[in-house]
């Protein structure tokens, strides 16, 4: 209960970042953000309604279809996030903290991009096309940011053509590709690590991996300068999980010789939940 508390806060505080992306860059200078935000923010542009009631409704949906995809929990979380976030585009005043569009479009790009970044390693994500990444995310193993910047190629296109300016198509472009590369710097559960250990306690330490539910692979192996017989235990995990991988080790054998490498492909059975 309490991690949950403290993912709740921390996808809260991602939304702040998100909504102070929006209204201190982005929305003065009509840039877009991707996904469901920018429609909202390109709606917004051209209509008497308000950002935050268009980004609430255009979530609703992509909400609904998340909750029978990707589970309740990760649900949970992106309703709290979708709720704070339009709460706080509210009430953050939409003023220009920089007078230059590129400026604009990329630190912009990177609060938008930290903001999501810590709601995915919450558990949660900012809504919208964060959604569609992840259902694509766990059926296909890309990375959640670089499938965010293709799905956002739409948005970019309508506003090229509804604002016909292409200047600020291209600076919300530069902020969109910011965005995913920083989603892909915090969110790293796409990418793979193999970690061979090689133990002298092996029964107390696959007790411990095999709660991580990885497949593990034991291999005899021997010293080649002392003889010795020892088990080499080898196991593929996300980078996002390493973390407790390695206090495990720790905890079940401070000697053990560790070599992590990381993955470039994986063929075969691999749980990506």
């Amino acid at each position: 209960m309490l991690r949950y508390c403290f993912n709740l806060l921390a996808v809260i505080f991602g939304s702040g970042l998100i909504a102070a992306g929006f209204n201190l860059f982005l929305i003065p200078h009509r840039l877009l953000s991707g996904g469901v935000s920018g429609l909202s923010m390109l709606a917004s542009y051209f209509t008497p309604l308000n950002v935050s009631l268009l980004y609430l409704l255009f979530n609703i949906p992509l909400l609904v279809t998340g909750w029978f995809q990707l589970g309740r929990r990760f649900i949970v979380l992106s309703i709290a996030s979708v709720a704070a976030a339009t709460w706080f585009i509210e009430i953050i005043p939409a003023m220009p903290l920089v007078s230059d569009m590129l400026l604009a479009s990329v630190f912009g790009g990177v609060l938008v991009g930290v903001g999501s970044g810590i709601s995915f390693r919450a558990g949660g994500s900012s809504g919208g096309f964060d959604i569609l990444g992840s259902i694509i995310s766990r059926h296909r193993d890309f990375p959640i940011g670089s499938i965010l910047v293709s799905l956002n190629a739409l948005v970019i296109l309508a506003a090229g053509y509804l604002e016909n300016n292409w200047n600020i198509a291209l600076a919300s472009m530069a902020s969109m590709y910011v965005t995913g590369r920083v989603v892909d710097l915090i969110h790293v559960s796409h990418i793979k690590v193999t970690v061979l250990i090689v133990t002298n306690r092996t029964d107390e330490m696959l007790q411990h991996l095999l709660e991580l539910q990885r497949g593990v692979t034991k291999i005899k192996t021997e010293g080649a300068y002392s003889h010795t017989e020892k088990d080499m235990l080898m196991t593929v995990t996300t980078r996002y999980e390493l973390a407790e991988l390695k206090r495990i080790i720790k905890q079940s054998d401070p000697q053990a010789f560790v070599n992590i490498l990381e993955t470039v492909g994986i063929m075969g059975s691999f749980r990506k939940r």
